[in-house]
């Protein structure tokens, strides 16, 4: 199984414009350099399209541009592995770094076992732009009905206004008279400040964010390093920290286990004395 192929197979060999051109080829994409699918969506759909259906699409985020939003598109990755027992080490860390010899190396890995699968031939009833819909990427979607509308619209107006020349006319009069003015140049000025300083606001949130989300993520890897991550502590630290928004008992679950190791550590001093 190309999970285990070695560092010298000749999968690792595989230049990088082969691997762009096939990962355009599949997807009907437009990569130009190996990082820009550093945000894991490219692999899980790579994955969608050489297992149908084993992917969750409504969970990959095509259009993520922070850390955070890589490693949830990892996580889905992950679960997929898992699903379909692939022994594979996703060194995500270095993956949402975005280095250009790390995702080489895991998409020279990526196609070898999907080219294990089917033989190298491509899914010819597989339509990638239409599952990208599915994924996290709304824009594809949202311009086209919006295009629609306004098409309609306009074919309905101008079809009554050709029946009727005095009705464009009038219609055109009465528009005129309620058409509101534009701002002035004071109003222009107070709207341009006050949307810099939502941009201001907005960044700075961003950094806070990020900020803090490190220190979780710094928190995380520590808690899974092999001398840790069996320990009580550890554990109790992860079920916060991997807990869905809507599990409200995750907090009471770790303060126990927090209990049950402090009553052990007790129980132990009391056996010493």
């Amino acid at each position: 199984m190309a999970a285990n192929i070695g560092i010298m197979d000749s999968a690792y060999f595989v230049g990088r414009s082969e691997i762009l051109s096939w990962i355009n080829d599949r997807l009907q994409l437009n990569l130009s350099r190996i990082e820009e699918a550093a945000s894991g969506a490219v692999q899980c759909q790579m994955m969608d399209m050489t297992h149908p259906g084993i992917v969750p699409m409504h969970k990959v985020n095509f259009d993520g541009k922070t850390e955070y939003d890589f490693i949830q598109n990892y996580k889905v990755l992950q679960d997929v592995f898992t699903k379909l027992k692939i022994d594979k080490h996703i060194e995500v860390n270095r993956l949402v770094k975005a280095r250009p010899l790390d995702n080489l190396e895991f998409l020279q890995w990526l196609k070898r076992y999907c080219d294990s699968v089917n033989g190298g031939l491509m899914n010819e009833n597989y339509n990638p732009v239409e599952r990208r819909t599915k994924g996290g990427n709304r824009s594809i979607r949202g311009p086209l009905k919006n295009s629609k509308s306004l098409q309609t619209n306009n074919s309905v107006n101008s079809g009554s206004c050709d029946e009727d020349p005095v009705v464009l006319r009038r219609s055109t009069s009465i528009g005129a008279k309620h058409m509101k003015p534009g701002p002035t140049s004071s109003e222009f000025q107070s709207m341009t400040k006050e949307i810099t300083d939502l941009k201001v606001s907005v960044d700075l949130l961003e950094k806070e964010r990020d900020f803090y989300f490190a220190k979780l993520r710094d928190v995380e890897v520590l808690c899974q390093t092999p001398e840790l991550e069996n320990l009580p502590m550890s554990v109790a630290i992860k079920k916060i920290l991997y807990a869905a928004d809507e599990n409200e008992d995750a907090l009471a679950e770790a303060q126990e286990i927090v209990s049950e190791l402090m009553s052990a550590e007790q129980a132990g001093l009391s056996d010493d004395s």
